[in-house]
Protein backbone atom coordinates (compact mmCIF):
# COMPACT_ATOMS: atom_id res chain seq x y z
CA UNK A 1 0.00 0.00 0.00
CA UNK A 2 0.76 3.66 -0.60
CA UNK A 3 -0.45 6.95 1.38
CA UNK A 4 -1.52 9.69 -0.58
CA UNK A 5 -1.79 12.97 0.17
CA UNK A 6 -3.25 15.84 -1.23
CA UNK A 7 -2.45 19.27 0.62
CA UNK A 8 -5.64 22.05 0.32
CA UNK A 9 -3.56 24.85 1.17
CA UNK A 10 -3.67 28.52 0.57
CA UNK A 11 -0.61 30.41 -1.09
CA UNK A 12 0.09 34.00 -0.28
CA UNK A 13 0.48 36.09 -3.30
CA UNK A 14 3.74 37.84 -3.56
CA UNK A 15 4.92 36.18 -0.09
CA UNK A 16 6.98 33.18 -1.22
CA UNK A 17 8.74 33.20 2.30
CA UNK A 18 5.27 33.09 4.14
CA UNK A 19 3.99 30.77 1.60
CA UNK A 20 6.87 28.33 2.16
CA UNK A 21 6.04 27.98 5.26
CA UNK A 22 2.68 26.92 4.71
CA UNK A 23 4.24 24.35 2.69
CA UNK A 24 6.30 23.11 5.06
CA UNK A 25 3.42 22.74 7.31
CA UNK A 26 1.45 21.16 5.31
CA UNK A 27 4.14 18.49 4.15
CA UNK A 28 4.80 17.67 7.60
CA UNK A 29 1.36 16.86 8.47
CA UNK A 30 0.99 14.74 5.22
CA UNK A 31 4.29 13.02 6.61
CA UNK A 32 2.69 12.55 10.15
CA UNK A 33 -0.16 10.80 8.51
CA UNK A 34 2.09 8.25 6.84
CA UNK A 35 2.30 9.92 2.97
CA UNK A 36 4.86 8.44 0.78
CA UNK A 37 3.07 11.00 -2.28
CA UNK A 38 2.72 14.20 -1.46
CA UNK A 39 0.36 16.88 -3.53
CA UNK A 40 0.19 20.26 -3.08
CA UNK A 41 -2.20 22.67 -5.59
CA UNK A 42 -1.96 24.61 -8.76
CA UNK A 43 0.57 27.11 -8.50
CA UNK A 44 1.19 27.16 -4.77
CA UNK A 45 4.86 28.38 -4.89
CA UNK A 46 3.89 32.45 -6.34
CA UNK A 47 0.12 32.62 -5.93
CA UNK A 48 -2.70 32.55 -8.89
CA UNK A 49 -4.36 36.10 -9.86
CA UNK A 50 -1.75 38.39 -10.93
CA UNK A 51 -2.25 41.61 -12.26
CA UNK A 52 0.27 41.50 -15.13
CA UNK A 53 2.89 39.68 -17.04
CA UNK A 54 5.41 42.37 -14.97
CA UNK A 55 4.00 40.97 -11.75
CA UNK A 56 4.16 37.38 -13.25
CA UNK A 57 7.58 37.59 -14.37
CA UNK A 58 8.73 39.00 -11.35
CA UNK A 59 7.38 35.73 -9.25
CA UNK A 60 8.38 33.57 -11.79
CA UNK A 61 11.70 31.05 -11.35
CA UNK A 62 13.34 28.42 -13.23
CA UNK A 63 13.18 25.01 -12.74
CA UNK A 64 15.97 24.19 -10.81
CA UNK A 65 15.33 27.68 -9.20
CA UNK A 66 14.63 28.25 -5.52
CA UNK A 67 11.47 26.40 -5.14
CA UNK A 68 12.66 23.10 -6.76
CA UNK A 69 15.62 23.19 -3.99
CA UNK A 70 13.42 23.64 -1.67
CA UNK A 71 11.23 20.73 -2.24
CA UNK A 72 13.74 18.78 -2.68
CA UNK A 73 15.06 18.99 0.41
CA UNK A 74 11.66 18.32 1.81
CA UNK A 75 11.35 15.49 -0.28
CA UNK A 76 14.88 13.99 1.40
CA UNK A 77 14.25 15.24 4.59
CA UNK A 78 10.75 12.98 5.19
CA UNK A 79 12.04 10.40 2.43
CA UNK A 80 8.82 11.86 0.35
CA UNK A 81 7.68 12.48 -3.01
CA UNK A 82 6.62 15.85 -3.57
CA UNK A 83 4.45 17.59 -6.71
CA UNK A 84 3.27 20.81 -7.25
CA UNK A 85 2.55 23.79 -8.94
CA UNK A 86 5.38 26.60 -9.99
CA UNK A 87 5.63 29.68 -12.36
CA UNK A 88 8.46 28.26 -14.35
CA UNK A 89 10.45 31.12 -16.16
CA UNK A 90 12.32 29.77 -19.66
CA UNK A 91 14.29 32.93 -20.84
CA UNK A 92 11.42 35.53 -21.28
CA UNK A 93 8.92 32.76 -21.45
CA UNK A 94 6.76 31.65 -18.22
CA UNK A 95 4.84 28.37 -18.22
CA UNK A 96 2.26 27.10 -15.64
CA UNK A 97 4.12 24.32 -14.47
CA UNK A 98 4.46 21.35 -11.83
CA UNK A 99 7.57 19.78 -10.44
CA UNK A 100 7.49 15.93 -9.40
CA UNK A 101 10.90 15.82 -6.62
CA UNK A 102 12.05 13.24 -4.47
CA UNK A 103 15.55 12.11 -2.52
CA UNK A 104 16.80 12.26 -6.31
CA UNK A 105 16.01 15.64 -7.24
CA UNK A 106 13.92 16.90 -9.63
CA UNK A 107 11.72 13.44 -11.64
CA UNK A 108 10.00 15.91 -14.11
CA UNK A 109 8.72 18.80 -15.47
CA UNK A 110 5.33 19.03 -16.67
CA UNK A 111 3.97 22.98 -18.72
CA UNK A 112 0.45 23.23 -18.15
CA UNK A 113 -1.03 22.52 -22.17
CA UNK A 114 -4.61 24.05 -21.74
CA UNK A 115 -4.47 27.23 -20.21
CA UNK A 116 -7.64 28.71 -18.48
CA UNK A 117 -8.72 32.04 -18.47
CA UNK A 118 -6.50 34.91 -17.46
CA UNK A 119 -3.41 32.74 -17.97
CA UNK A 120 -3.86 33.44 -21.52
CA UNK A 121 -3.37 36.82 -21.02
CA UNK A 122 -1.53 37.56 -18.18
CA UNK A 123 1.81 36.25 -19.65
CA UNK A 124 1.46 32.29 -19.70
CA UNK A 125 2.50 30.19 -22.23
CA UNK A 126 1.02 27.14 -22.85
CA UNK A 127 3.24 23.84 -22.86
CA UNK A 128 3.20 21.50 -25.89
CA UNK A 129 4.76 18.07 -24.46
CA UNK A 130 2.78 15.36 -23.54
CA UNK A 131 2.32 14.80 -19.61
CA UNK A 132 5.07 12.68 -18.43
CA UNK A 133 4.66 8.95 -16.67
CA UNK A 134 7.45 8.18 -14.51
CA UNK A 135 8.72 4.85 -12.96
CA UNK A 136 8.86 5.14 -9.27
CA UNK A 137 9.21 2.77 -5.88
CA UNK A 138 5.32 3.17 -5.87
CA UNK A 139 4.27 2.88 -9.25
CA UNK A 140 3.82 4.49 -12.49
CA UNK A 141 3.00 8.12 -11.45
CA UNK A 142 2.01 10.76 -14.16
CA UNK A 143 1.06 14.31 -13.65
CA UNK A 144 -0.99 17.42 -15.42
CA UNK A 145 -2.70 20.34 -14.03
CA UNK A 146 -6.10 21.83 -13.61
CA UNK A 147 -7.95 22.20 -16.83
CA UNK A 148 -5.92 19.55 -18.19
CA UNK A 149 -8.42 17.06 -16.89
CA UNK A 150 -11.29 18.37 -18.76
CA UNK A 151 -10.17 16.64 -22.02
CA UNK A 152 -10.55 13.37 -21.45
CA UNK A 153 -8.07 12.67 -24.52
CA UNK A 154 -5.14 13.95 -22.80
CA UNK A 155 -5.85 12.22 -19.75
CA UNK A 156 -6.38 9.08 -21.93
CA UNK A 157 -2.61 9.35 -23.22
CA UNK A 158 -1.40 8.98 -19.44
CA UNK A 159 -3.46 5.79 -18.73
CA UNK A 160 -2.21 4.66 -22.35
CA UNK A 161 0.98 5.05 -20.92
CA UNK A 162 0.85 2.66 -18.12
CA UNK A 163 -0.06 5.77 -15.01
CA UNK A 164 -0.82 3.94 -11.93
CA UNK A 165 -1.77 7.32 -10.32
CA UNK A 166 -2.49 10.65 -11.98
CA UNK A 167 -1.96 13.69 -9.59
CA UNK A 168 -2.72 16.97 -10.27
CA UNK A 169 -2.10 19.99 -8.66
CA UNK A 170 -5.46 22.38 -9.58
CA UNK A 171 -6.70 25.84 -8.47
CA UNK A 172 -10.64 25.54 -9.31
CA UNK A 173 -12.13 28.94 -9.00
CA UNK A 174 -15.83 28.86 -7.00
CA UNK A 175 -18.95 29.11 -9.23
CA UNK A 176 -22.37 28.76 -8.60
CA UNK A 177 -23.85 24.99 -8.24
CA UNK A 178 -27.08 23.93 -7.86
CA UNK A 179 -27.86 23.25 -3.87
CA UNK A 180 -26.86 19.64 -2.79
CA UNK A 181 -24.64 18.93 -5.76
CA UNK A 182 -20.62 18.27 -5.45
CA UNK A 183 -18.70 20.35 -7.64
CA UNK A 184 -18.63 19.48 -11.40
CA UNK A 185 -14.72 19.49 -11.30
CA UNK A 186 -14.58 16.82 -8.92
CA UNK A 187 -17.63 14.68 -10.94
CA UNK A 188 -14.98 14.94 -13.90
CA UNK A 189 -12.28 13.78 -12.43
CA UNK A 190 -14.37 10.91 -11.04
CA UNK A 191 -15.25 9.94 -14.44
CA UNK A 192 -11.43 10.77 -15.71
CA UNK A 193 -10.95 7.86 -13.16
CA UNK A 194 -13.16 5.18 -13.95
CA UNK A 195 -13.17 5.18 -18.08
CA UNK A 196 -9.28 5.18 -17.47
CA UNK A 197 -9.30 2.41 -14.36
CA UNK A 198 -6.13 4.38 -12.96
CA UNK A 199 -6.38 6.20 -9.40
CA UNK A 200 -6.64 10.53 -9.56
CA UNK A 201 -5.62 12.70 -7.11
CA UNK A 202 -6.23 15.90 -7.17
CA UNK A 203 -4.68 18.47 -4.71
CA UNK A 204 -6.96 22.15 -5.09
CA UNK A 205 -6.42 25.07 -3.20
CA UNK A 206 -8.39 27.23 -0.82
CA UNK A 207 -7.80 31.34 0.74
CA UNK A 208 -9.65 34.00 -1.23
CA UNK A 209 -7.15 35.60 -3.46
CA UNK A 210 -8.16 39.48 -5.07
CA UNK A 211 -11.10 38.80 -4.79
CA UNK A 212 -11.05 34.88 -6.02
CA UNK A 213 -12.38 32.28 -4.40
CA UNK A 214 -11.47 28.71 -4.78
CA UNK A 215 -13.61 25.25 -4.86
CA UNK A 216 -11.12 23.42 -2.13
CA UNK A 217 -12.44 20.32 -3.95
CA UNK A 218 -9.55 18.40 -3.39
CA UNK A 219 -10.25 14.51 -3.86
CA UNK A 220 -8.16 11.13 -3.84
CA UNK A 221 -10.39 8.96 -6.34
CA UNK A 222 -9.93 5.03 -6.50
CA UNK A 223 -10.31 3.44 -10.42
CA UNK A 224 -13.88 2.39 -10.36
CA UNK A 225 -14.35 6.42 -10.10
CA UNK A 226 -15.23 6.52 -6.08
CA UNK A 227 -13.45 9.23 -3.98
CA UNK A 228 -11.56 7.22 -0.86
CA UNK A 229 -10.90 11.13 0.64
CA UNK A 230 -14.00 13.10 1.84
CA UNK A 231 -14.14 16.82 0.69
CA UNK A 232 -13.49 19.36 2.97
CA UNK A 233 -14.81 22.04 0.58
CA UNK A 234 -13.72 25.54 0.62
CA UNK A 235 -11.28 25.10 3.97
CA UNK A 236 -7.64 23.91 4.49
CA UNK A 237 -7.05 20.18 4.82
CA UNK A 238 -4.22 17.56 4.19
CA UNK A 239 -6.68 14.56 2.73
CA UNK A 240 -4.99 10.74 2.94
CA UNK A 241 -5.87 7.22 1.12
CA UNK A 242 -3.90 4.14 1.52
CA UNK A 243 -3.64 2.77 -2.13
CA UNK A 244 -2.88 -0.40 -3.78
CA UNK A 245 -1.45 1.18 -7.08
CA UNK A 246 -1.52 -2.39 -8.58
CA UNK A 247 -4.87 -2.16 -8.86
CA UNK A 248 -4.96 0.18 -11.67
CA UNK A 249 -3.16 -2.04 -13.83
CA UNK A 250 -6.15 -4.68 -14.13
CA UNK A 251 -8.52 -2.88 -16.84
CA UNK A 252 -11.01 -5.27 -16.52
CA UNK A 253 -14.84 -4.01 -16.38
CA UNK A 254 -16.75 -7.42 -16.47
CA UNK A 255 -15.48 -11.08 -17.82
CA UNK A 256 -15.67 -9.66 -21.87
CA UNK A 257 -14.54 -5.89 -21.41
CA UNK A 258 -11.63 -4.27 -21.04
CA UNK A 259 -11.40 0.23 -21.16
CA UNK A 260 -7.81 -0.14 -23.03
CA UNK A 261 -8.24 -3.40 -24.99
CA UNK A 262 -12.47 -2.30 -26.10
CA UNK A 263 -10.74 0.94 -27.73
CA UNK A 264 -11.25 1.18 -31.68
CA UNK A 265 -8.94 4.35 -32.84
CA UNK A 266 -9.53 3.93 -36.02
CA UNK A 267 -13.16 4.78 -35.55
CA UNK A 268 -12.34 8.39 -33.90
CA UNK A 269 -10.30 10.10 -36.11
CA UNK A 270 -11.95 12.87 -35.37
CA UNK A 271 -11.34 13.60 -31.97
CA UNK A 272 -7.70 14.76 -33.20
CA UNK A 273 -9.11 17.39 -35.66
Amino acid sequence: MTTVAVCQIAPVLGDKIATRGRIHGAVREAVAGGASIIVLPELIAPGYMFRDRDELMAAAEPSDGPTAHDWCRLATEHQVMIIGGMAERAGDVVYNSALMVDEAGVRAVYRKAHLWNHEKTVGFHAGSEQPPVIDTPFGRIGMMICYDLEFPEWVRLVALDGADLLCAPANWPQYPRPDGERPGEVVRVQADAAVNRMFVAVADRTGLERGQDWVGGSVIVDPDGYPVTRLALGGPAVLTADLDLSKARNKSISEENDVLADRRPTLYSRIAQ
